[in-house]
């Protein structure tokens, strides 16, 4: 899969930018805080319909503007189809997205069409933050390779809203419709059943390739696991709902469900987060994302995009040498990487033969080199 074009107006820190992109590799090359990051961002809500960065759609317009427009052009494989992917919001507004200028029906319908996967240095977050963190990650990735998955977490989420502006509703009048409440009970129930037993599956299949290429990228014979933590497969997820009814009102909020439950980093039996070095926890976090792509590539059956962003500020040159062996080898497709230095982009790249172009980035504006 390849993006052509990219196009922005009002992105950010852009006024407008118009790019004719390699399908190979391309550059963007500028100091810290000119919007090299910004471009990649583009690309992530291009094929995700939200930003990588910032929680808030309405943080991507440009300060002193309305709207922002992000729009690219993708060439998908065998058949070489070409399908224009517009993203789009104004200020107040919903967010608006269309395929050859067809607005979806949900927005929803669109995720998973054009998987993209991101190396950042932020990356390291998924270990070092809470739950919440890796639940959204393995969340966004299972979703964009199986549409059930995302169907699911969506009528799950739904419902737990309800269920939760209920038990708030409760506190605040001193009463509520316990009918209603059993009847959320019964509905959230069996689908978020069905989404720890999905979640259980993809691990199965995901734990193998992760492990494989962090031995490989940290050379090293750590043993390392995924353990996923849930209250569900060891009880019935409607009893506990009965059985924690009590502590829910109290608190306002559902305490037991998918929604909490988390996705533990081990290495040889024991926390990443708490006894990994740094090092080992970056080598454990740049894994997860090469058997993301991995596993993306199987499934969908074409390659993701691939971004790679300030790596080689933030990462040691023997991690650096294994992503580029991997571009080499043609592992990856297109990929799209941010650097402060045209010089040493060069000097790393310089024996590789796919095509390459490269950006200039200032303030805001986007040069060919």
């Amino acid at each position: 899969m390849i993006l052509e074009t990219l196009h922005l107006l009002f992105f950010k820190n852009y006024d407008e930018a118009t790019l004719q992109l390699s399908p190979h590799i391309n550059c963007f090359i500028g100091d810290n805080g000119s919007g090299k990051t910004n471009l990649l961002d583009a690309i992530h809500y291009l094929a995700l319909t939200k930003s990588a960065f910032t929680s808030s759609d309405a943080q991507s317009i440009k300060q002193g503007e309305e709207f922002f427009v992000v729009k690219g052009r993708f060439c998908t494989p065998p058949d070489d189809v070409r399908e224009t992917i517009q993203c789009s919001l104004r200020a107040g507004q919903k967010k608006a997205v269309t395929r050859n200028k067809q607005a979806y029906e949900r927005i929803s319908d669109h995720i998973g069409r054009f998987p993209v996967v991101l190396i950042s240095p932020y990356d390291t977050d998924l270990i070092r933050q809470g739950s919440e963190e890796r639940r959204r990650y393995f969340d966004s990735l299972i979703s964009q390779l199986n549409h059930e998955y995302l169907e699911l977490l969506i009528q799950y989420n739904h419902i737990l809203r309800q269920r939760n502006a209920l038990l708030k509703q409760a506190a605040d009048r001193q009463g509520y419709d316990r009918d209603y409440l059993l009847v959320l009970d019964e509905q959230l129930a069996p689908v978020g059943t069905q989404l720890v037993e999905l979640r259980q599956q993809f691990l199965a299949d995901f734990t193998p390739i992760f492990q494989r290429h962090y031995q490989q990228l940290a050379d090293s014979r750590e043993e390392v696991t995924l353990d996923y933590k849930s209250q569900l497969p060891d009880a019935d997820f409607l009893h506990l709902l009965r059985t924690f009814e009590r502590k829910d009102l109290a608190l306002q909020r559902t305490t037991v469900g998918p929604h909490k439950d988390d996705f533990v980093f081990l290495m040889d039996g024991v926390s990443v987060k708490n006894y990994g070095s740094q090092g080992q926890q970056k080598s454990y976090a740049i894994a997860l994302k090469l058997a993301q792509f991995e596993i993306s590539a199987t499934r969908k059956q074409h390659k993701p995009i691939l971004l790679l962003d300030d790596i080689f500020d933030r990462l040691d040159e023997k991690r650096i040498t294994r992503l580029l062996q991997l571009v080499a080898d043609q592992t990856f497709g297109q990929v799209f990487l941010t650097d402060t230095h045209l010089e040493r982009t060069d000097q790393a790249l310089a024996n590789l033969s796919e095509q390459i172009s490269r950006f200039r980035v200032e303030s805001g504006r986007v040069t060919a080199l």
